[in-house]
């Protein structure tokens, strides 16, 4: 087989964009620093034999449609991202936590921390969810909402002008940042392959996940990936972010209702305990929930409450 010529490919649309801040919060950005590959990187990961890939746009469209679809990830890893983002410590917290990357985070151990802390508008917050321990449901009116962001903002200022005295004092770094709250923003060179990203990207992404986390996720999505391997992002979209899954017992029981049988699907809800009662209500179930806004998507009825 004769040897080929590889080039490093080369994009516009990121060309363009390096080094652009985007800004995401009230002080946080991300930056694309450098990339390495593109959606041809993936054909010809996928098609070793071919070189370059194939020629036609159509057939490499199909050939990493069937990748995702078929959950083939070693191609998606052939690609890989650099960014440099700032977010608040406590969205970071929950970044980090994604261990395929590469990481390299600004130190306030040998660095002054970054004078910037993430403030919430009196209509941004958040009121806990009744089900569900990790998550909010709707917001605070806007009287409560101000009364707390004036607090935030003086707490903000006594904080800071703490841990500036101590650094005065000869406090070691490393000692006085300790009571720094977790709405301070850090800054990261973060690098991870494509295939990590989307998984990233799946989780932050969707509409479950912490409104400060999921609106840097966003940005990287919409303004980035999507640019970067428009082919792969299309692909996600339509096969892991947009998509719906059912277990076994989720496709008996819908499969009972299409056939008209809402009594006989009750009856397996029941059993499986994913349908309780108490005092003649039915009892909060999460796994139910999730079964039922996804039938409510494909507007099939649903019996258990009729």
């Amino acid at each position: 087989m004769s040897e080929n010529v590889l080039i490093r490919p080369s994009l516009p649309e990121l060309d363009a964009i390096l080094g652009k801040k985007f800004k995401v919060l009230d002080d946080g950005f991300v930056r694309l620093v450098d990339y390495m590959g593109s959606d041809s990187s993936i054909v010809q990961a996928a098609r070793v034999s071919y070189g370059t890939g194939t020629k036609k746009v159509s057939e490499d469209r199909g050939l990493i449609r069937y990748l995702m679809r078929h959950r083939h990830t070693t191609p998606f890893e052939m690609c890989s991202l650099k960014l440099h983002v700032r977010v608040p410590m406590d969205a970071w917290r929950q970044w980090i936590r994604h261990r395929m990357a590469s990481v390299n985070e600004y130190s306030t151990r040998y660095s002054i921390a970054i004078d910037a802390a993430q403030e919430t508008e009196a209509r941004e917050w958040r009121v806990q969810s009744a089900d569900n321990k990790q998550g909010s449901d709707g917001f605070l009116s806007e009287d409560d909402g101000s009364a707390l962001s004036d607090q935030e903002r003086q707490m903000h200022q006594m904080v800071r002008k703490i841990y500036d005295e101590r650094l005065e004092k000869g406090v070691a770094r490393e000692q006085a940042r300790k009571d720094l709250p977790l709405s301070t923003y850090t800054e990261a060179y973060w690098k991870m392959d494509l295939h990590n990203l989307l998984h990233f990207l799946a989780l932050r992404m969707d509409s479950h996940a912490q409104y400060e986390i999921r609106v840097f996720a966003e940005t990287i999505g919409n303004e980035i990936v999507s640019k970067w391997c428009p082919l792969a992002w299309e692909a996600f979209m339509d096969y892991r972010f947009k998509a719906q899954s059912f277990s076994s017992i989720e496709l008996e029981i819908i499969s009972e209702i299409n056939a008209g049988n809402g009594k006989k699907a009750t009856t397996m809800m029941e059993e499986l305990g994913l349908l309780k009662y108490r005092d003649g209500k039915r009892l909060r179930n999460r796994e139910r929930s999730e079964l039922e806004d996804q039938l409510e998507q494909l507007n099939i009825a649903i019996p258990w409450r009729e």
